[in-house]
């Protein structure tokens, strides 16, 4: 889950991350005078930043400086209800102005081929950190962290030394150590800071904050939830999260029903090139919908309560090899769940049972002898039946 900047200037001071001051608004009225209380502090200039999750604010006009509450005010009705590529203004927020000296970039990230945690720090912040990678890769430092020791004085000091900084070492190397506190305390998967400013006093501040936060963590971060964009939040999603299944929506019309990831990537493929091949493209898979080792009546029931609730599909296929739980356990759950769901269930299904207790999972499917069930034999059959289901439907 990516965090808006003001959630992660909040998550920033109660970690001790120096931060400079900032409150949210949701109309002009309120960002004027949340420029009244904060322009106190820095001379009347406070900024009026665009809180959407994606770069390229300021070039889109999304940031503005300001050296009054009625300015302030001109600048949040500007930007409120902006289109930012892709992303609608709702909120901005009006931060501190501070008269800045250099920008620098530091961030941690977690590095999956190496299996390990990475700091990259530059000297030149304020600008895409992206672009200066690939221009000029030696202006950015590249420094592994190991999990099992962290983000040391020794680990601090060698990212200050390998930037290139030549003084205020050891207040960066403080913060560093505080934003590494910040991505392990709350379980993050990045950490970014762009700019991290010394302003003209001499002080370190992270002027900007980018945080994304690992969701499989939420068990232990029960306060993680107050931070999600329930707005902005695909219902669908919300709708099966709150079931408890692994679901992503996707742009197409076949349901997938499977068990295991590994699986369920295989069956978007053959979806997809059976809807290739057979419908020439009029037919994709519609979700990613993982139900795990268990595929009782009310997980079933579930799963397909969420895809039916699709508009956009029009068959759903459902894939499952039998293991720890046996077919003819997940045959049951398919035949229980559609009573259950009664007249909600009303687009054809196509199931493909393998492995365990295979033949006596499709008899209690042939003997239910449901109007919406067909079995199919193979995977790529099964893929193509549901393929051409949905064409025919469109």
């Amino acid at each position: 889950m990516d965090l808006f900047e003001y959630q992660a200037r909040d998550m920033f001071e109660k970690h001790g991350v120096p931060v400079l001051a900032g409150e949210v608004a949701t109309t002009p009225e309120e960002a004027r005078a949340a420029a009244e209380r904060i322009g106190q502090k820095s001379g009347g200039v406070v900024v009026v930043k665009a809180q959407v999750k994606t770069g390229g604010r300021g070039k889109a006009g999304g940031v503005k400086v300001v050296k009054s509450p009625e300015e302030a005010q001109e600048a949040a009705e500007a930007i409120l209800g902006m289109d930012i590529k892709g992303h609608t203004v709702h909120t901005v927020m009006i931060a501190q102005g501070a008269k800045i000296a250099e920008e620098y970039y530091f961030s941690i990230l977690l590095d999956r081929t190496n299996r390990s945690y990475l700091a990259m720090c530059s000297k030149e912040g304020g600008v895409e950190i992206e672009q200066l990678a690939v221009e000029r890769p030696e202006a950015l430092a590249r420094i592994e962290i190991d999990p099992s020791v962290g983000l040391d004085d020794a680990k601090a000091a060698e990212i200050v030394e390998a930037a290139g900084f030549t003084d205020s070492k050891d207040e960066l190397a403080k913060t560093f150590k505080t934003l590494y506190t910040v991505y392990t305390e709350e379980d993050a998967s990045l950490v970014e800071v762009n700019p991290l400013v010394k302003t003209e006093d001499g002080e370190i501040i992270a002027l900007d904050g980018k945080v994304t936060l690992d969701e499989n963590s939420d068990f232990r971060q029960p306060h993680h939830a107050d931070l999600e964009d329930k707005e902005a939040a695909d219902p669908l999603e919300a709708k099966a999260k709150a079931k408890g299944l692994n679901y992503v929506k996707l742009d197409g019309n076949v349901g997938i029903i499977g068990n295991g990831a590994g699986l369920v990537m295989s069956t978007l493929d053959v979806v997809a090139y059976a809807g290739e091949d057979k419908t020439g493209g009029k037919a994709k898979p519609a979700n990613f919908l993982d139900i795990g080792g268990g595929a009782s009546a009310q997980v079933m029931a579930d799963g397909l309560d969420v895809i039916l609730g699709d508009e956009q599909v029009k068959s759903v296929f459902v894939n499952v090899f039998g293991g720890i739980t046996a077919c003819d356990a997940v045959a049951n759950g398919i035949v229980q769940a559609l009573e259950m769901l009664g007249d909600d269930a009303t687009k054809p299904l196509v199931v493909r049972l393998d492995g365990n207790n295979v033949e006596e999972g499709r008899k209690i499917l042939a003997d239910a002898n449901h109007p919406l069930v067909s079995i199919a034999d193979t995977m790529d059959g099964g893929a193509e039946k549901a393929a051409e289901l949905a064409a025919k439907e469109n």
